[in-house]
């Protein structure tokens, strides 16, 4: 090909981000449903660049080849729109981002961005880390950053060690994250940011986010908000003045847990009180082109899509598993060997007011099912059972349907003793702080019939009267079936 010149690819670059502009502002006009199914990828890509293909490609490849020195310089040089190489951005991901960016700001007005990870613990990373600097007008100073106790067990550690113990910033801890004054006295001239997750896991806390993102407003901090549990199905915290929103997509959003993938995704022009204008006027890009692409959590092409396929459904998804779970919880409730159930869903909870008046299925006012807003709660609870830790393993360990893993969000239910697994590491004082009991079972209710997983819980609350349980395979032993035994 005959070089014409760095300004050719310049120019031809302008006016494909122009229709890419045009495409994305049709997009914001479609419904929450049609977002999901179709993201950003469009029929007109689909024929003249991908075959036709109905569904996104899976480009599985580490970079991208150009035509010739000019189109290379004008690439690398960030002066077009390029794959370069997949660290940095590559098709199959820029689908995945595209769709969740939109997804997240949904309703809101905002222009979004989004820049995927290779975990939601390299998204919490890939958030924080770019505001922990020092401040050159305070040099010396030691900084911090203020932060619930209700958090995921991997939150707190990344909180707790990697930030406070190995580098000397300082987590300043709300432990009652519905006290505004708890949150404003933490705050001094050296804080970065605000962060909290909810509905936490798996304490389901909750505060007011609009509160919380005004009091960072005031003092030109960022609100950062873990919004893995309600999915942009249920809550969309941009709308409600966050900054940044974090998600493990592995969760809720991945459904079929095929592959571990995460997301930071924010509003353009976000607060804060750090001098980089780059930064605050395109966190995501900013991420992508600069710090990602130098510490490269990137996820890969094949994890986007298979997340990206899940993604589509995830508003009836959420529908479905949040009334199977209030029809669980409730049966718990009234069950005389549970102790208590955390649902936000339930009446007797003490957040159920609060998260009411922020936790809504996506567009059921338009839906003929409902034909107006409803609220729903979604699929992670949890309950203790009476008399400690040792009938505590014995109804979970008597399970039949439910899964024990450290894992939530799946099409299948899944459940987990935290103080065991998820939160284990920041031992019984971290576990104080986030309100997470020895005899706490986490339970994240899947797709399937509610009425199994009330059978399935029953029955393995029945064996703390010593009646029988059984398993289902006559091949179970306590190491589990073997490879051979499934083969016979």
């Amino acid at each position: 090909m005959e070089n014409q010149g760095v300004n050719y690819f310049v120019e031809a670059g302008k006016r494909a981000a122009e229709w890419h502009k045009h495409h994305l502002e049709e997009m914001r006009r479609c419904r929450f449903d049609t977002i999901a199914v179709h993201g950003i990828y469009s029929m007109q890509e689909a024929l003249d660049f991908n075959q036709g293909s109905l569904i996104e490609p899976v480009y599985m490849s580490t970079s991208q080849g150009y035509r010739n020195s000019d189109e290379m310089e004008a690439g690398l040089g960030y002066m077009i729109p390029t794959w370069c190489y997949s660290r940095i951005a590559n098709p199959s991901i820029y689908y995945y981002e595209g769709v969740l960016a939109l997804l997240e700001g949904y309703g809101s007005g905002l222009e979004t961005s989004c820049v995927a990870t290779s975990s939601g613990m390299a998204a919490i990373q890939s958030a924080v880390d770019p505001f922990l600097v020092e401040d050159p007008k305070r040099p010396g100073a030691k900084m911090n950053f203020v932060a619930t106790t209700q958090l995921y067990g991997g939150t707190f550690q990344q909180f707790a060690i990697r930030k406070d113990q190995e580098r000397n910033i300082e987590w300043r801890k709300v432990y009652r994250s519905t006290d505004l004054d708890e949150w404003e006295k933490q705050i001094d001239e050296n804080t970065r940011f605000l962060y909290g997750e909810m509905p936490s896991n798996p304490s389901l806390s909750f505060f007011d986010l609009e509160k919380v993102a005004a009091l960072a407003h005031k003092y030109n901090l960022p609100l950062i908000i873990d919004s893995t549990v309600a999915t942009p199905a249920l809550m969309r915290p941009l709308e409600h003045g966050a900054d940044i929103v974090v998600q493990s997509v592995t969760k809720s959003l991945a459904t079929s847990g095929f592959a571990i993938s995460g997301a930071v995704i924010a509003r353009k022009n976000i607060t804060s009180n750090i001098d980089n204008d780059e930064m605050k006027a395109d966190f995501c890009a900013y991420l992508k082109l600069l710090p990602n692409r130098d510490n490269g959590p990137n996820i890969s092409p094949m994890s986007a899509i298979l997340a990206l396929n899940d993604i589509r459904t995830i508003r009836m998804r959420m529908d479905q598993v949040s009334t199977s779970t209030q029809k669980v919880a409730e049966f718990l409730e009234n069950h005389k060997a549970v102790e208590k159930v955390d649902y936000l869903g339930l009446s007797s909870h003490e957040y159920h007011q609060l998260a009411s008046r922020y936790l809504f299925l996506a567009d059921s006012e338009l839906d003929p099912h409902y034909g107006k807003k409803v609220n729903r709660y979604g699929h992670l609870m949890s309950f203790c059972v009476k008399g400690g830790p040792a009938p505590t393993r014995q109804v979970f360990d008597a399970f039949q349907r439910i899964y024990r893993a450290t894992d939530l969000g799946r099409i299948k239910s899944v459940a987990t003793i935290p103080a065991i697994s998820t939160h284990s590491q920041q031992g019984e004082e971290g576990r104080k702080m986030a309100n997470i009991p020895d005899n706490l079972i986490r339970l994240c209710v899947g797709a399937e019939h509610p009425d199994d997983i009330i059978r399935d819980l029953e029955k393995a609350l029945d064996s703390l009267e010593g009646k029988k349980v059984s398993f289902s395979s006559p091949e179970y032993s306590a190491g589990g079936a073997s490879s051979a035994k499934l083969q016979k």
